[in-house]
């Protein structure tokens, strides 16, 4: 008898299902990144992150997420934290980097580590490892340096690099000249060391990458793989990673889970699947089905909901995600503001504006004058009147309404809303 049921889906390589995702632009050869990632056997690769701040950013996440991807296929990562080229910092176009004092940069280090634990596994076959390049260029003198470094990188080359070419005319240091070496001497001492056979980075990095990838084979070792992720941009082709507060950044005390959430829910029509492809883990079956139910539903926002979720799931936890999809919908008045924690409720009040008032509490009209979300008192009776004012999604009606310390949520706030998405938040203090 014929066995009439279907075969089982064929499974996409890991690297067609990264070309399928947008995340290779360019690499030092397909095939050759093919055999290494889809070969059967753990390859041993490693990502850089200089501390050039407190905290990373969402701009990091797309290699903190493919330093997870390629260990969920069984590859080992290195992730390499920059104590040493934190210290230089890569050459930007616009001009010479501030240098940070090395204790401040070594806080640094410690806080990006331990950002990085939650999005790879420490133990098993392929376990992740934290490294730091000061551990071994820390140790160098500047004669070896030059010696056994600096002799194996061209100058002709370093100087056919599109920032270093953007900074001759302005002038450029020889202390961000020579971050080149640095980087490129990691992948060497990284494949001495652990047997590290693949860097990949940002596409901004490729200079950088291929000349570790030359350099390793100028020693004698190799041979090694790179590869690039693209830049990631909005669709009006401003940078990624950007809210009207500044950079969304990775560290709660610097960016709220809350506003983390609203980040990625606010994301442009236009970019969304792109940003589901590139951050996602979802199976491309799962994201072309949600794909689909978005067209059918666009104003239901399906698909941003869903990468929200994901993302801030990944980086804060299950539970603040659930605190922030809860203040999301209770805002609104489509759930209640007494489940919320004081910091997620203060938090998504400050987003939306938050005003500190001291003293006894203004009348209802009052508060919406001084929220903002009316231009004066006549204009509050009026919105009153219409029954368009709520306090902490209460209708209020009476245009003389005042309110006492019991309406205070958690003992100091209130939530304002007129109409329907139009809220601001208040804070009683002493």
């Amino acid at each position: 008898m014929t066995d009439s049921s279907p075969p089982p889906p064929v499974r996409d390589s890991l690297t067609d299902d990264l070309l399928w995702r947008g995340l290779i632009q360019d690499s030092t050869g397909l095939d050759e990144l093919r055999e290494l990632l889809d070969g059967g056997v753990a390859a041993t690769y490693y990502v850089g992150f200089d501390p050039t701040a407190p905290s990373l950013h969402v701009g990091n996440l797309m290699q903190v997420l493919m330093a997870r991807r390629l260990q969920l296929a069984g590859h080992r990562p290195l992730l390499l934290v920059g104590g040493a080229t934190g210290q230089i910092g890569d050459p930007k176009e616009s001009a010479e980097r501030t240098l940070n004092p090395p204790d401040v940069i070594a806080g640094w280090v410690e806080g990006i580590r331990e950002q990085l634990a939650p999005f790879v596994s420490y133990t098993g076959e392929n376990a992740a490892q934290l490294v730091n390049n000061l551990d071994w260029t820390g140790e160098m003198s500047i004669v070896e340096f030059l010696r056994d470094v600096g002799k194996h990188f061209p100058v002709n080359k370093m100087l056919a690099r599109e920032v270093v070419r953007a900074r001759l005319e302005t002038g450029i240091s020889f202390t961000e000249f020579s971050y080149q070496l640095l980087q490129g001497n990691d992948f060497y001492e990284l494949h001495r060391r652990h047997g590290c056979q693949l860097q990949f980075g940002g596409s901004d990095q490729w200079g950088n990458i291929t000349a570790g990838v030359d350099y390793v084979r100028r020693r004698g070792a190799g041979p090694v793989q790179a590869f690039t992720t693209p830049l990631v941009t909005k669709a009006d082709g401003t940078k990624f990673g950007k809210s009207e507060g500044g950079a969304v950044w990775l560290d709660p005390t610097m960016t709220s889970p809350y506003a983390f959430y609203q980040f990625w829910l606010n994301v442009d029509d236009r970019e969304v699947d792109r940003y589901l492809r590139y951050f996602s883990f979802r199976s491309r079956d799962e994201l072309e089905e949600l794909a689909k139910a978005t067209a059918e539903r666009p104003a239901a926002r399906l698909a941003q909901r869903a990468l929200a979720e994901e993302l801030t799931t990944l980086v804060h936890g299950t539970e603040e995600t659930r605190q922030a999809v809860a203040a999301s919908q209770a805002l609104f008045g489509r759930g209640s503001l007494d489940d919320l924690a004081p910091e997620t409720l203060r938090a998504a009040l400050t987003e939306a504006g938050l005003v500190r008032l001291t003293g006894e509490l203004p009348d209802v009209a009052g508060l919406l004058r001084d929220s903002g979300l009316v231009s004066g008192l006549k204009e509050a009776r009026r919105v009153i009147a219409e029954g368009g004012a709520y306090v902490n999604n209460d209708r209020v009606t009476e245009v003389d309404a005042t309110l006492s310390p019991t309406d205070l949520l958690h003992g100091r706030y209130l939530v304002l809303r007129r109409g329907k998405r139009s809220f601001a938040g208040v804070e009683l203090g002493e």
